[in-house]
């Protein structure tokens, strides 16, 4: 006997294929979903570094590092030509105002010295003779004056007897007239001998201060040539730390060139570069500090070169009370240089998070702590620790500061 055979109904012959589609239709309209809402990413707390966002004191500063270098460098030179004969001092070793450094040798000069001590000598030499032949002309002078004032006297008194014997007779009146000649003449001799001899003391006095000037020339010449011996002496001009002889023994030295460099330590500054962008913002006497070894030490800008190389520009600046005791050339300081004056605003902690959103953007947590979700924001100014939050947040919320660099897309993030 024949059994039927029942046709089963085509959905029940396909049932398995038709959930399997209707599954994965399902699971397609959810993903599509899913990727119109938030991206949610599910990330550790405890990795996450959070801050506060709080109304405080915001102080802009730089934070910058600076080397100490000696205020004041000079430049060694010698004043003489010559050759190094021996260097004394050694680099780096310290020395007073007057210690030598080295000594040059210049057979030239010592020459040149000699010649001129000759020519002293022989100025001396005349000075002398034309001294004694000044006083022996004038006391020649002197006894033809003297022996003229004589024989006038003596003239005076003889004419005085012939006018007395010519007017009692016993002379003549041509006897009288020779006599009055000889007494007119012997009067006029000895006005001119005395006018002589006046203008002789003059012209002796004129001579011999000529003669003491050009004496006097002479050695000044000869002292001045002598002193530059001394010059042969390269001195140390200020005390200070010698940092390099830049010559060897046997090198030939030019007067005026550079022969070395000595650094005066006793006083030393903090040299250090800044970024251009802040040139406009640094100005002479803006105040600044250093912390070293616990203590603060309070500094101020002293020198701006104003040339920019590599987008950086220099400054120097002082102590202005206290120094570290053991600050030595080349140490290096952490500087902060304060912008302006301390003032309220909303501030946060820095973090990585700036690097990956240029501070447009941060995950802002919500009351309960479990989720982060993306929140724009505008950042002001900054300094080393701390931004200034403009717009996006307020006191008390808090957000990611740490990298970002793990959340990709993410628009929220789920912490566990």
């Amino acid at each position: 006997m024949d059994i039927e055979i029942k046709k089963k109904h085509p959905v029940l012959k396909y049932k398995y294929y038709i959930l399997a589609g209707t599954v994965i239709f399902f699971l397609v309209l959810y993903v599509f979903f899913s990727s119109l809402g938030a991206t949610k990413l599910r990330y550790e707390k405890d990795n996450a570094q959070i801050a506060e966002i709080a109304e405080g004191k915001f102080l802009e500063y730089l934070d910058i590092e600076g080397i100490a270098q000696p205020k004041l460098t000079v430049k060694l030179n010698s004043s003489e030509n010559g050759t190094v004969e021996r260097i004394v001092a050694q680099e780096g070793s310290m020395l007073n105002k007057g210690d030598t450094i080295l000594i040059l040798s210049n057979p030239e000069l010592v020459r040149t010295i000699q010649d001129e001590r000759d020519d002293l000598e022989k100025q001396q030499i005349s000075y002398k003779d034309k001294m004694l032949q000044m006083k022996q002309k004038s006391s020649e002078l002197k006894r033809t004056t003297l022996k003229t004032v004589y024989e006038l006297d003596r003239q005076s008194k003889q004419y005085s007897l012939d006018k007395e014997e010519y007017q009692i007779g016993i002379k003549s009146k041509a006897q009288l007239e020779v006599s009055s000649d000889d007494y007119n003449f012997n009067q006029k001799n000895t006005k001119l001998l005395l006018e002589e001899l006046k203008n002789d003391s003059l012209m002796n006095l004129i001579q011999q201060d000529l003669m003491n000037n050009d004496l006097k020339r002479e050695e000044k010449k000869y002292t001045n040539s002598r002193d530059r011996l001394d010059n042969l002496i390269v001195k140390a001009p200020v005390s200070g730390q010698l940092s390099f002889v830049s010559v060897i023994p046997g090198e030939r030295v030019i007067a005026g060139n550079n022969i070395g460099e000595q650094k005066i330590i006793d006083d030393l500054k903090i040299s250090t570069k800044v970024n251009e962008y802040y040139i406009d913002r640094i100005a002479v006497g803006l105040p600044a500090s250093v912390i070293y070894q616990g203590k603060q030490y309070i500094l101020k800008i002293t020198k701006i070169n104003p040339e920019i190389r590599d987008r950086l520009f220099e400054i120097d600046l002082v102590f202005v009370d206290e120094k570290p005791d053991n600050i030595r050339i080349g140490k290096s300081f952490r500087i902060q240089i304060e912008l302006g004056q301390p003032e309220k605003a909303l501030v946060v902690d820095k973090g990585n998070f700036y690097q990956n959103t240029g501070g447009q953007w941060v995950f802002k947590l919500n009351e309960q702590g479990n989720k982060a979700i993306k929140t724009n924001i505008v950042i002001g100014r900054q300094n080393p620790k701390q931004y200034e939050i403009l717009d996006g947040l307020k006191t008390g919320d808090r957000i990611i500061i740490s990298g970002y660099d793990n959340f990709g897309d993410a628009q929220e993030l789920i912490l566990k």
